[in-house]
């Protein structure tokens, strides 16, 4: 099992930027993708981004895609989240993830094995 930290959110103002981070620990060699989800109360999780910890594979939610920006530093075991132009829609709990297929799946949260305890991000208007 791998356990995962989100750190990062907060209260910001539309347009002002954001950076979360993942910190990764237990049997990271067990996975193989990395991703963020948000959900906001009454909807399902939705997908933002995901990438994989070998390789340059990244991919983003058309929705965040040109302002939020997915890296990672493996000798940290840490995913990072670049979050920019940050609008109120943007609002939500913010979820890192990992999967331990040994390639990329897709963007259903169903496909994903572990989860953080979610970060509150709000941005107003």
């Amino acid at each position: 099992q791998v356990q995962l930290a989100e750190s990062g959110g907060g209260l910001v103002q539309a347009g002002e930027s954001l950076r979360l981070s993942c910190a990764a620990s237990g049997r990271i060699f067990s996975t193989n993708t990395m991703g963020w989800f948000r959900q906001v109360p009454g909807k399902e999780r939705e997908f933002v981004s995901a990438i994989r910890w070998s390789g340059t594979f990244t991919t983003y939610a058309d929705s965040v895609k040109g302002r939020f920006t997915i890296s990672r530093d493996n000798a940290k075991n840490t995913v990072y989240l670049q979050m920019n132009s940050l609008k109120p829609e943007d609002t939500a709990v913010y979820y890192c993830t990992a999967d331990r297929a040994p390639f990329y799946r897709g963007t259903r949260a169903t496909y994903y094995d572990d989860w953080g305890q979610g970060t509150q991000v709000t941005v107003s208007s």
